[in-house]
């Protein structure tokens, strides 16, 4: 009976230390949950907690030379190193990449997939009503590439438009889809795919006559794949849309909320401009100064 008595003791005790710990460990999970919670202030904007963390989601779609990954799985483009170095100015320092589809990237961006997109997307008063762009960190032409030889003497979009069959790969999302459009090519002869690769891989096969993109983008996919057997079209004319040769200009695009971020960016990148880093960041990628884009804001372009 006696050890009976001491055994039942002894749990007792032990039951009484496990309880312990128990309401000690969710005091001390409590404690670091308020703390964490006061950390993050309420209504903190996507600048402020980037800010407090010291880091950064960033969307990008895979296209060189503005965001990809390298074989060693680092992320990098044009766009990528732009916004690397603006961002490292207002004390974040880790940009975490989420790889999306191109016509994803704002519907991603809206339902805070990312926290900001940098693919060097092309601005346009379309997008412009779904996010807010920073101003614009390059200005570019379109280009196109085809089969050696270019057996269907195509030299500007008009050229594809007017051709009887002649079909075109384009990335899903991609302006140049509302260009050929805009110079009669039927909808039906314009073949979207995921991205560049999936484009020249269309050609590759036979899949479509042609494929386009900017031109920085294009060459960097011809570069890439080392085909013989693919050219671009030197003497390309660049489209006339509405009565004016097309230029596209780049940017970081934020969500409609981030007001502050867009502010912020501007102002470093407008540093970078006017002390010349921003054309040292872009030509690795192919970028001249020809591509600068000067003293053009994103009010200029979305007027």
């Amino acid at each position: 009976m006696k050890k009976f008595k001491t055994a039942t003791n002894l749990l007792t005790v032990l039951l009484s230390i496990g309880l312990l710990v128990i309401f000690l460990t969710g005091c001390q999970d409590s404690k670091e949950n308020l703390q964490s919670k006061e950390g993050a202030p309420e209504n903190e904007t996507t600048l402020e907690k980037a800010q407090r963390l010291g880091s950064v989601t960033i969307g990008f779609a895979n296209e060189k030379p503005y965001a990809y990954q390298t074989a060693e799985g680092k992320l990098t483009g044009e766009a990528v190193e732009v916004a690397r170095a603006v961002l490292e100015n207002l004390g974040i320092t880790k940009v975490e990449g989420i790889l999306t589809e191109f016509g994803s990237l704002i519907p991603g961006l809206k339902a805070k997939r990312f926290d900001m997109v940098t693919a060097g997307m092309f601005v346009t008063p379309e997008r412009a009503k779904d996010v807010s762009f920073a101003n614009p960190e390059y200005k570019i032409g379109e280009a196109i590439a085809v089969k050696k030889g270019n057996p269907l003497d195509l030299h500007s979009y008009e050229d594809i438009a007017n051709h009887d069959s002649a079909k075109i790969a384009v990335p899903g999302g991609a302006i140049e889809y509302d260009y050929l459009v805009a110079v009669g090519l039927d909808k039906k002869r314009i073949v979207t795919v995921p991205d560049m690769p999936s484009a020249l891989a269309a050609l590759q096969s036979g899949r479509v006559d042609a494929i386009t993109a900017t031109g920085p983008s294009l060459q960097a996919t011809l570069d890439s794949s080392e085909d013989d057997k693919i050219e671009r079209v030197t003497d390309f004319t660049q489209p006339v849309i509405d009565g004016e040769s097309v230029i596209g200009y780049g940017a970081t695009a934020f969500r409609k909320s981030d007001q502050d971020f867009v502010d912020a960016f501007n102002k470093e990148l407008k540093k970078l401009r006017e002390s010349g880093k921003l054309l040292e960041i872009i030509e690795p990628f192919g970028f001249t100064e020809n591509e600068l884009p000067g003293d053009i804001t994103i009010k200029n372009l979305i007027k």
